[in-house]
């Protein structure tokens, strides 16, 4: 049966490069095919900075974080000294009486404004904005034909998607979309009969009860493929992103098949996309054909193909809870600069609430990046990685959900990034002197035998005195910072 599903969808992809696709060169669903002419844009190498988005039924518990469906029917799920469990218990009663699904009718989004939404990200400097179109939890956040478990048939009642794409676009904002839904067969417990999991007439909502070590059914199979190439068809985004779920065995039948699928697609609209996956447990896609998503963490060193980080606002959860603990915007800047100095880009999640408003403490951080990004963005925005990313003694906890292990950085924490022949030095901190010493630039040094011309603040505030000497790149500022968190130094040989 399996094959029979996968000889399917060898027969759809055949089908569809059969019917008259204005351009000869099609990709076939082979990786040597891919290879031989895809390549990441530069439009996303030049982006460096998007705005992802977590927002879906959960939004209306509010509590613990977006894991809070399954978090219903298991007692095991904690977060940040929270349990999903026993709070639906007592707030909401048994989920043989309410379970999941009866939150999707509280889910109204009343609030919702794609365009100051837009409006918001780009002032945030984002070049690029990702929704989650479908999270684990089953619930389609866009007007699918194939499930009734949408927001246009359900809560909301309005296609949410694709308002947020028509009004990032007219931003000049690039569009994305994520999806999450391969885990959804294996997302929630059924142990007790009673539950709402366990009702048939919801199966399509939670799926059926499975072997949550057992491979992807043909069914499940197919239903994903039809609801993923439904995303892409209908709204087609600019980059498309997966979760994990992809990575575990029985998935190998559509891997080659989606990549083709989707980069065809992009052929036809005449768009250069982007295809992002977190290869967590074992390389379902070769990382030369895609770009790797690191989830809350970074790299140690300059990659040589472009990669992205994606984190969030807040510590604790990715969909939007009371008594989040936000992380600092200058912790934020801090990170995206380290990022783009070794060749990545930062995709930075907010939780919007259930009524469709972004919470006042997101809005206020997304807004500082912004102010920052307008001073400084020279030294982000299409630049590439020098012969080092940086210098100093902070060391970067690296690979997926390292960041907790991160510390603030000092002074001596220098990054690089270079365009047109300039170099950018990004101090991460300002001591208290106003004094720095870039080692990495000292006469002498193997990256760079020319001798220093120049240095300015980017800013223009603030001038600079220095001196090049055998130890470093010594400079001295007088007065206090020219902006909020780092310091941006332009540097002329």
């Amino acid at each position: 049966m399996r094959r029979c599903i996968a000889q399917g969808l060898v027969a759809a992809t055949a089908m569809v490069v059969a019917t008259g696709w204005a351009e000869d060169f099609r990709y076939q669903p082979d990786w040597d095919s891919i290879r031989s002419r895809y390549e990441v844009p530069a439009w996303f190498r030049d982006a460096k900075f998007g705005i992802f988005i977590h927002w879906g039924p959960y939004a209306v518990p509010a509590y613990m974080s977006e894991k809070y469906p399954p978090g219903i029917y298991d007692p095991n799920w904690n977060k940040g000294g929270m349990n999903a469990y026993a709070y639906h218990r007592k707030h909401y009663g048994d989920p043989s009486e309410f379970g999941y699904k009866d939150f999707i009718p509280m889910f109204k989004a009343e609030r919702f404004d794609a365009a100051a939404w837009a409006r918001l990200f780009k002032d945030a400097g984002a070049r690029y904005v990702v929704p989650v179109a479908e999270h684990h939890d089953g619930f389609a956040m866009y007007h699918s034909h194939h499930t009734r478990w949408n927001v246009v048939d359900m809560g909301p009642k309005k296609d949410t998607l694709r308002l947020l794409a028509d009004a990032c676009r007219a931003e000049g904002l690039k569009f994305g979309a994520s999806s999450h839904f391969a885990l959804n067969r294996i997302y929630y417990r059924t142990d007790d009969p009673d539950w709402d999991t366990n009702d048939p007439q919801y199966a399509d909502l939670y799926w059926k009860p499975v072997d949550k070590d057992s491979p992807p059914e043909p069914e499940f199979l197919d239903l994903w493929w039809r609801r993923t190439t439904e995303i892409i068809d209908q709204y087609e985004p600019d980059l498309l992103w997966f979760d994990y779920g992809l990575d575990k065995p029985g998935w190998e039948p559509v891997h080659k098949r989606i990549l083709a699928y989707y980069y065809n697609k992009g052929l036809d609209w005449g768009k250069e996309v982007v295809f992002q996956d977190k290869n967590m447990r074992h390389e379902s896609f070769p990382e030369d054909l895609i770009v790797l998503d690191i989830e809350r963490g970074r790299m140690a060193d300059i990659n040589p193909r472009p990669w992205q980080t994606d984190t969030s606002v807040g510590k604790i959860s990715w969909g939007y809870i009371e008594n989040e603990d936000y992380k600092s915007s200058d912790y934020l800047v801090d990170e995206l600069i380290d990022i783009v100095s070794k060749n990545g880009c930062l995709l930075l999640n907010i939780g919007p609430k259930a009524d469709g408003t972004i919470p006042d403490e997101a809005q206020a951080i997304l807004r500082d990046i912004g102010a920052w990004l307008r001073v400084n963005g020279e030294a982000v925005y299409g630049t590439r990685p020098w012969k080092i990313f940086g210098e100093g003694p902070t060391k970067v906890a690296t690979g997926h959900h390292s960041e907790k292990e991160n510390t603030d950085h000092v002074s001596a924490d220098i990054r690089f990034t270079t365009r047109d022949d300039v170099l950018y030095a990004i101090a991460l901190a300002w001591p208290k002197d106003g004094r720095f010493n870039i080692r990495s630039l000292a006469r002498g040094n193997p990256h760079e035998s020319r001798p220093v011309k120049a240095v300015e603040f980017i800013s223009g505030r603030s001038p600079v005195r220095w001196k090049q000497t055998a130890d470093g790149l010594a400079l001295s500022v007088e007065g206090k910072p020219p902006c909020e968190a780092a310091y941006v130094f332009r540097i002329r040989f």
